[in-house]
């Protein structure tokens, strides 16, 4: 998960500063969902090296091209690893604290707001890991992002993202009828302090398929792991 939200105060970009300036976590950071959970968020996992990002991750990391932007890019550990490879990559991050941390990292590039306040040139290259794609929160904000990005794609660039497919948790009951199944809400908690809730997206693949091919774009689904996670490329221009 990464940290494009509103929230006041920004949460989750404290315990990240607090675990990266100061090398301490006074307490965890955690996260209550809307599914009736609470869940301890691993902070180590948003620093990890190359060596640790998962085969996901890494599949979508060597079809990158071109000119980057990396939407959602928390600490910046795909923004850092795309930069050491030679390319140009833009570090998109709404949490200040974020940003902070990834300049002080190394990210050249970094634009301290959300994708639809972005203004610059067209891309080669849209990525969105760790669910990336859930920043848009339902599936009304899913195709205003598709249009969206439409605009700010060059003609033979692409979208890279993943998601996942949690229908799983509704294996005991019916899926919801008044709301799409993969659209929650989190709350993140930090030492007494809780960020405003807010929603996130987990699109299952036929959804996504269908929303996009009538938004114009190309699909392919280029990766499945056997979590239902999955990672989809989205072109404007011919099939691939």
């Amino acid at each position: 998960m990464n940290s494009n939200i509103n929230s006041t105060p920004d949460v989750y970009g404290q315990a990240l500063a607090d675990f990266y300036f100061r090398g301490k976590l006074p307490s965890p950071l955690w996260v209550h969902t809307s599914y009736g959970t609470r869940e301890e968020m691993p902070l180590p996992w948003f620093f990890r090296l190359p060596k640790e990002f998962p085969e996901l991750e890494q599949y979508a990391l060597s079809l990158c091209q071109g000119e980057i932007l990396d939407i959602g890019a928390g600490v910046g550990p795909h923004s850092l690893y795309l930069q050491q490879q030679g390319f140009s990559v833009t570090a998109l991050e709404q949490s200040t604290l974020a940003a902070e941390i990834m300049t002080d990292r190394g990210v050249q590039q970094i634009r301290n707001i959300t994708y639809q306040d972005y203004s610059g040139n067209k891309i080669d290259t849209m990525l969105m890991l760790m669910n990336g794609i859930g920043l848009v929160g339902n599936l009304a904000g899913l195709s205003d992002f598709l249009s969206w990005a439409k605009y700010y794609l060059k003609p033979n660039g692409q979208l890279l993202f993943d998601s996942s497919d949690i229908a799983y948790l509704f294996r005991d009951q019916p899926l919801p009828t008044d709301y799409y199944y993969g659209e929650v809400q989190f709350q993140y908690e930090y030492q007494d302090e809780y960020s405003e809730w807010f929603s996130w997206l987990y699109v299952d693949a036929t959804t996504l398929e269908r929303m996009a091919t009538l938004l114009g774009w190309n699909t392919q689904m280029v990766y499945q792991d056997d979590s239902d996670q999955y990672l989809f490329r989205l072109s404007l221009s011919s099939p691939f």
